[in-house]
């Protein structure tokens, strides 16, 4: 019983019966101006010429929206469109809708009035004998048992409003709902953010790890050396270094808090030096030969050169230590060339592994190339080709 009373506790019910309600009020207006026919058939011509004006699809959008799925519902609410019709299959279902929903209205309001009167009859009857008059359905008779039928009607007429409700709600979500053209954009857009954000905890990863793993050596060198000298070189390092990760975070932070606006500002590898120089005061033998004109290289393609030198150096530092690191950066045949070499460590089988490595290959993908890692001839070696066009 209190199952089939909820959704008389619910406004959204309320508001859906008035939202039918209002789909009746302007041919009514006609009916009173001329009971004919043709002042009904004139409303409904027009009411779908309505339709095909493209704001009409904006109206009646917010309406459905703050009518037919409550303020809570916000999963069916994002499934109707509030955008002008774009098209003519925009505007066809945008004249569906209004006729359907004229229609359904009518019928919905005309039979609740007549179930209310049925019930008003049934009383009628059931004490003085006479009708109320006004109902299509015609009771006979003066009974007592009347009195009892009469609030089956009641009930007929709840339910038609409830039932109606979700009928109306189903045909907004279907002719109101996004065309295949505006679905199809929407998935490329949450393609886009999601990539996004994959771009972002890509940058988070390179630039926050390779600056913690650079103030962790230099710390630890800083305590067993005991030298003063050489503890204030490797704070200055950790300074350099977390100024430069703060910077990188603030521009991600940037891209979170203003996601309509371009990446911009982001290091290249007209900025290398800034790395190799962070690597070589946390001990690392940095051995670096450039010979590409990285400030000609164009930008997508050295950031994603940078980031992944950045890794790479990161890994060294990590997992071997402080151990002669070879880098080469050069152009043949339209591609940007990185390679980053160093000795294994002792025991080890590698100079990192996980999210690193596979970040690594995914900047190289994504813009076409490849990146091969793993140990050649008793090194480690990150070797990646970027396209430049």
């Amino acid at each position: 019983m209190v199952r089939m009373l909820r959704p008389f506790t619910r406004a959204v019910t309320y508001t859906r019966w008035l939202h039918l309600s209002m789909a009746v009020v302007w041919p009514s207006l006609w009916l009173f101006i001329d009971e004919a026919w043709w002042t009904v058939a004139t409303a409904t011509v027009l009411l779908g010429l309505a339709g095909l004006v493209p704001a009409m699809r904006v109206v009646e959008g917010f309406q459905a929206r703050l009518l037919l799925t409550g303020h809570r519902d916000t999963g069916a609410s994002a499934k109707i469109v509030v955008a002008p019709s774009a098209t003519w299959g925009d505007r066809g279902r945008m004249v569906v809708w209004l006729e359907a929903r004229l229609f359904l209205g009518a019928l919905v309001s005309h039979l609740a009035v007549q179930l209310l009167l049925l019930a008003v009859d049934l009383m009628s009857t059931a004490f003085s004998g006479e009708r109320a008059g006004g109902a299509w359905l015609v009771v006979m008779g003066h009974h007592w048992w009347h009195a009892v039928l009469s609030p089956l009607p009641l009930a007929l007429a709840a339910a038609l409003v409830v039932g109606a409700g979700h009928l109306v709600t189903a045909i907004a979500l279907r002719l109101l709902g996004p065309s295949p053209a505006e679905r199809l954009a929407a998935l490329e857009e949450r393609t886009e953010q999601l990539l996004e954000r994959a771009r972002i905890a890509r940058e988070l990863h390179d630039s926050i790890g390779h600056a913690l793993t650079v103030a962790v050596v230099q710390a630890g060198a800083a305590r067993a050396a005991g030298d003063p000298a050489f503890t204030d070189r490797a704070l200055g390092a950790i300074e350099e270094t977390g100024r430069a990760a703060l910077e990188d975070l603030e521009r991600v932070l940037g891209v979170l808090r203003e996601s309509g606006k371009p990446v911009s500002g982001r290091p290249t590898l007209a900025e290398a030096d800034r790395l190799l120089d962070s690597a070589r005061a946390s001990g690392a033998k940095v051995d670096a030969e450039v010979t590409a004109p990285v400030d000609t290289v164009p930008g997508p393609v050295s950031r994603e050169g940078y980031r992944i030198l950045q890794e790479s150096l990161t890994n060294v530092l990590r997992h071997a230590g402080a151990v002669p690191v070879h880098v080469r950066v050069r152009v043949a045949d339209g591609t940007l060339v990185l390679a980053i070499r160093n000795p294994l460590p002792a025991g080890g089988t590698g100079s990192g592994r996980g999210s690193g490595l596979r970040g690594i290959r995914e900047r190289a993908a994504l813009l076409g190339g490849r990146a091969r890692t793993g140990p050649v001839e008793g090194d480690w070696q990150v070797h990646a080709e970027l396209p430049l066009s």
